[in-house]
């Protein structure tokens, strides 16, 4: 950040995280109580229906992939939730997946903040990282989008974020950058100032400088946040990452799980993405070696729905064992499972046709009252269930993209 001319430092800040509420860490609203975490999967090329979903309504053992999920009694599946206006969206309806933003393939489309950046204000707070965002590969972004509609990119490299998280801090060298980066905001103070000295009463530029403001704000919050953490020692944590070359694909998945679920444990962060994003060329896992994305438009062909099928299920297996190992982890009256909400869906019901019905979700732990299988019997929007998931965070607001009202689902 310190080696960036500052006006273009203003550029890149379009991209930061959202401004923290409080730079202090503040007292528990539920004293003694473990605190609330969330994630949000999103896999972009979603799931075979006829595999993910349970063929009887009600009864989770009835599907392909859920069957041995061994935490299925914390756990629901939802049938026929759907993004309003992403009917011709294709791929791009991934950029909408946590905004529900409709047209995300216009080329005027403008994002807006999404769902976990909003619980990054409530939750983040207390933590060294506010959010993390993970990806699989580095394509420059994700499921995360501030308030002005611009992606935050995720991280995707297994060995910098466990070296971020728990690494050995030069300390000297972070106060270094520290200082470079407040004389940095000291100039974006200056330009802005001269800015609204000379433009300021011009037609139709106050909205630019209430954006250089916005993002002056946010800088200034994530360098005293920064500065708040500088001298607190990060947990000490056994590296547990797999090394297997044989199934990078596979590897890719199982670590940034096992990143999450240490990033939770040792409360690191309480808010995270992870974009299953597809990438381009062959991928391995066992059983199947293949392009994901080609595999993903079988047209019913049953030889490439059974190597799709070793794909997903290889995914299933992953997020099945994530499950079960935070399940195990004891924490207060529960276990971090059950004060850990975690969201599994895509952007896609059917890739296979560029679909965007039917939305494939899973919500499990959170400590909610499961219903195993939840089918509605016409589509519906899933920012109802994402306004629930706010109002359960504590978030007081009244709509969030295409939510109609808070069904209480869980």
């Amino acid at each position: 950040m310190s080696n960036m001319h500052r006006r273009n430092l203003l550029k890149a800040g379009m991209a930061l995280p959202l401004a923290l509420n409080t730079l202090k860490l503040r007292a528990s609203d539920n004293k003694g109580k473990p605190p609330r975490r969330i994630i949000f999967i999103c896999n972009s090329l979603g799931f075979y229906p006829p595999y993910f979903f349970p063929k009887n309504q009600g009864d989770i053992s009835t599907s392909e992939y859920l069957k041995d999920v061994k935490s299925a009694e914390k756990m629901t599946v939802f049938g026929n939730f759907f993004h309003p206006g992403m009917s011709t969206s294709n791929h791009d309806s991934e950029k909408s997946f946590l905004t529900g933003v409709p047209n995300p393939e216009a080329s005027n489309f403008v994002n807006n903040i999404s769902l976990d950046q909003i619980l990054a204000r409530k939750l983040g707070s207390d933590t060294r990282f506010p959010f993390l965002n993970f990806s699989i590969y580095d394509r420059g972004w994700g499921c995360s989008w501030n308030d002005r509609g611009v992606a935050i990119p995720p991280m995707h490299n297994e060995e910098q974020i466990f070296n971020m998280m728990f690494g050995e801090e030069d300390l000297k060298a972070k106060k270094l950058r520290i200082k470079n980066d407040q004389d940095v905001l000291d100039c974006l103070r200056q330009d802005l100032a001269q800015l609204g000295n000379a433009r300021g009463n011009e037609t139709g530029q106050q909205g630019k400088l209430d954006s250089y403001k916005a993002v002056i704000r946010e800088l200034e919050a994530q360098l005293e946040h920064e500065k708040y953490w500088l001298s607190t020692e990060k947990p000490t944590v056994e590296k547990s990452l797999s090394t297997d070359k044989e199934f990078g694909f596979s590897t890719k998945v199982h670590n940034m799980f096992e990143l999450a679920k240490i990033a939770f444990r040792t409360d690191s962060t309480r808010v995270i993405t992870f974009s299953l994003d597809w990438i381009y060329g062959a991928i391995k896992v066992p059983g199947a070696t293949g392009g994901w994305h080609t595999l993903s438009h079988h047209a019913g062909r049953p030889e490439t729905i059974e190597k799709l099928s070793r794909v997903e299920r290889d995914i299933v297996k992953h997020f099945n064992q994530f499950l079960f190992e935070m399940d195990r982890i004891r924490e207060g009256d529960g276990t971090l499972l059950d004060h850990t909400t975690v969201i599994l869906g895509s952007n896609f019901g059917d890739s296979s046709n560029h679909t965007c019905k039917n939305l494939p979700t899973i919500v499990a732990g959170g400590g909610y009252k499961h219903q195993s299988h939840v089918e509605f019997e016409k589509p519906t929007a899933l920012c109802n269930l994402y306004l629930e998931l706010l109002h359960h965070h504590d978030v007081d607001i009244d709509k969030f993209g295409s939510s109609v009202r808070d069904m209480r689902l869980l």
